[in-house]
């Protein structure tokens, strides 16, 4: 008896094709019709992407793997690209990023959230009232600003409820330049600030970013919310980045700005306390002769900035701003 079950006759008898026969390769497509963009906002895994002053709706492409795509990010982008509705496109490339802004959830956190990408300025939103300024996030934005490599921006709002000087004299001495606004007044001052670049608004809900974001562009339509009366936070508005373009004016660079969903802590696990120092030249050189792992706070016996601060060579006050930025490093997250 013929125990095979199949003969040379039948179809089955011919071993079927294994799969993944195709040879792997780790060749590339060049994507020779990509066309460059700036993604200006990202929901959802759904990307928005300008290409000249077409609005494109594209999804990252499979071979990106785990890339993350982020607000800010120069791209190239695949397919149709007309920004018609119902047309989706892909994304093919991240180009390489000039700076990023990233924050943790917790100073425990390992994971690291990059907010947005080539970024030239961070713009601290502050409200100096309503509700009340809190130096525990403005100092640790300030932190992040400095170890991204972005040039800082105070923006103060609602000084027709309090005096800003009360503030502003805990921040001067680091040398980072501020703005003072108000209900319905001038922003010009503002304007010049953002004119040539890439800034990023950065605040605790209700302190007037939406209202600031509305007023420099008119057609962005951010919705506004109000601070609520019993805890004195504000409500979450924006739920997600937005990047727009400043219309023209004759007395300011062009620019762009960045709005960001309020914020109620901000992470630094990511920022190295020792290499804080680095990003303020002046003090940096006074701490030449330091001991071998002076952390430069304080309580560090023998510190160059105590030294030069005994020796009349150094500004008290910026030395002391400065501690309190290594400060917030140690405290607990806003």
């Amino acid at each position: 008896m013929n125990s095979r079950r199949f003969d040379e006759h039948d179809q089955e008898h011919y071993e079927r094709p294994r799969r993944r026969t195709r040879p792997r390769t780790k060749e590339r497509p060049e994507y020779a019709d990509a066309v460059e963009g700036v993604v200006v906002t990202v929901d959802r895994g759904r990307l928005t992407v300008l290409v000249g002053e077409t609005r494109v709706l594209a999804v990252k492409a499979r071979p990106l793997g785990r890339k993350g795509v982020v607000v800010g990010d120069r791209v190239r982008v695949v397919g149709d690209v007309s920004g018609r509705q119902g047309t989706l496109a892909r994304v093919v490339e991240v180009q390489p990023r000039t700076t990023v802004l990233r924050r943790t959830a917790d100073d425990d956190d390992p994971v690291e959230r990059i907010i947005v990408a080539n970024a030239t300025q961070l713009v601290v939103v502050v409200a100096l009232a309503d509700p009340e300024p809190r130096p525990g996030l403005i100092d640790r934005a300030l932190v992040a600003a400095y170890d991204a490599g972005l040039r800082p921006l105070l923006c103060l709002t609602k000084a027709d409820l309090a005096d800003p000087e009360s503030l502003l004299s805990s921040y001067r001495a680091l040398g980072a330049p501020w703005v003072v606004t108000q209900r319905g007044g001038n922003l010009e001052e503002l304007r010049r600030e953002l004119g040539g670049h890439v800034s990023v608004l950065l605040g605790h809900s209700g302190v007037g970013k939406s209202t600031l974001v509305n007023a420099l562009v008119p057609a962005a339509e951010r919705a506004v919310g109000i601070v609520n009366a019993v805890t004195g936070r504000g409500r979450h508005t924006s739920t997600s980045a937005l990047m727009l373009r400043l219309p023209p004016d004759a007395n300011s660079a062009a620019g762009w700005i960045i709005d960001t969903p309020g914020i109620r802590s901000f992470g630094l696990a990511h920022v190295a306390a020792e290499g804080l120092i680095e990003k303020f030249h002046d003090l940096d050189e006074l701490t030449e002769e330091c001991p071998r792992g002076c952390g430069h706070s304080a309580a560090d016996p023998e510190c160059g900035l105590d030294e030069a601060l005994a020796a009349g060579l150094a500004d008290g006050e910026r030395i002391a701003s400065f501690r309190r930025l290594l400060e917030a490093l140690s405290a607990p997250a806003y």
